[in-house]
């Protein structure tokens, strides 16, 4: 069983509870990190969706649910205060946030906004336009991270509350993605792996508070350390149609050597070099595209390319060995493609499943570990093909 995962299910999955009885669980869910008022219009006929994950003192929270309001008062925070960032980023809906002041700001999908449970707020999610009236309208996911935590001191970033701050460039961009990956992922960690990708959220969202408030000296160097392995991440899956893309280029790229790269990326990776690093994300990324079937028109030699690896004889045979089947035998509507694979299996060295999601996550090819594995993807000496 996954680490300090809770579910509240408002469709099919709810237990027998009714509509009120969801709400109340939404609430009571919502309210272990971020205590405030919530009330509905939906709330007699409420459907809602929670995932809410503890990695180590970080909380999680993914959910989708009709328009709510939501309240924390002065009078609440002198009654409890947990000392909380809240870290939101809007998944689809709005949401109007009145924060410290009388202004109002509104934030829609791919914006991220601060709350300070020190502070108080009122906040109106709406939901989007053209969805039936019992589906969850508003999605979005939240992080709770204690602010002793914070590296930066609260009164230089509290300047941030308020603000539409938008993950486009640089650390926010990095933040926007580990985000979405968090939120597909966190329920499927292990105790091990929680308390250290909670490590990492921490350092993500202080190098972000830093970039956002020109303050990067306020970090320690592992913040810094760990969030320039998380941008290498990101860059080398960004690059993979790249066939060239070696440790050098990625090294170049971020402006250091090739030395301290293989360092600092086999100290966070537990041993993996960068180039296995670029080679699992290549075979991911290929087992993905196979499997799509809006690219079934596309020949096998035309992915491979396009995950760049240009020789498709090489693909083929690393492609079986790590997953127990030809990529021709992996797309759909073939016969190998339904078919439980034995030997599909014991290549896997961490298979992931989505919760709530209609298909599993594509098994991962041998030889990466258990930990890069659970680094969310966000989170090679080269060989070529």
């Amino acid at each position: 069983m996954p680490v300090g995962a809770e579910n509240a299910d408002g469709g099919d999955g709810d237990g027998g509870l009714s509509p009120q009885e969801r709400f109340e669980s939404w609430r009571y869910l919502i309210g272990r990190t971020r205590d405030c008022e919530m009330t509905s219009a939906h709330a007699d006929d409420f459907a809602a969706q929670m995932q809410r994950s503890e990695l180590g003192p970080v909380v999680v929270l993914g959910t989708s649910f009709p328009s709510v309001r939501f309240l924390r008062t002065e009078r609440m925070i002198r009654r409890s205060d947990p000392e909380l960032v809240h870290l939101t980023l809007m998944l689809s809906g709005t949401m109007a946030m009145r924060h410290c002041t009388d202004r109002t700001e509104v934030y829609g999908p791919g914006d991220m906004f601060l709350a300070d449970s020190s502070h108080p707020y009122e906040a109106r999610a709406t939901s989007a336009r053209g969805t039936g009236p019992a589906q969850p309208r508003v999605e979005g996911v939240g992080i709770d991270v204690p602010t002793a935590l914070l590296p930066i001191p609260r009164r230089q970033w509290r300047d941030l509350l308020g603000q539409g701050l938008l993950g486009r460039n640089g650390a926010g961009a990095l933040l926007l993605e580990f985000l979405r990956g968090l939120d597909r992922q966190a329920a499927v960690l292990r105790p091990a792996e929680a308390s250290g990708i909670g490590a990492v959220v921490v350092d993500l969202v202080a190098a972000w508070m830093a970039r956002e408030l020109d303050a990067e000296h306020t970090l320690s160097p592992n913040a810094r350390r760990r969030a320039l392995v998380e941008n290498v991440r990101s860059f080398i899956r960004h690059n993979l149609h790249n066939p060239g893309l070696t440790p050098s280029e990625v090294a170049a790229a971020h402006h250091i050597s090739v030395s301290y790269l293989h360092r600092l990326f086999t100290q966070e990776s537990q041993g993996e070099t960068v180039a296995a690093w670029i080679r699992g994300q290549r075979l991911r990324k290929a087992h993905r595209e196979l499997a799509d079937p809006a690219l079934r028109g596309l020949p096998v030699h035309a992915i491979a390319a396009r995950c760049g690896i240009p020789r498709a004889d090489n693909f083929g045979r690393v492609f079986r060995s790590a997953y127990g089947l030809s990529p021709r035998d992996h797309r759909p509507g073939t016969r190998a493609s339904t078919r439980v694979r034995p030997t599909l299996l014991t290549t896997m060295t961490h298979p992931l499943r989505l919760t709530g999601e209609p298909e599993a996550e594509p098994p991962q090819p041998s030889g990466l570990s258990r930990t890069a594995l659970a680094w969310l993807n966000v989170s090679m000496e080269y060989s070529p093909w």
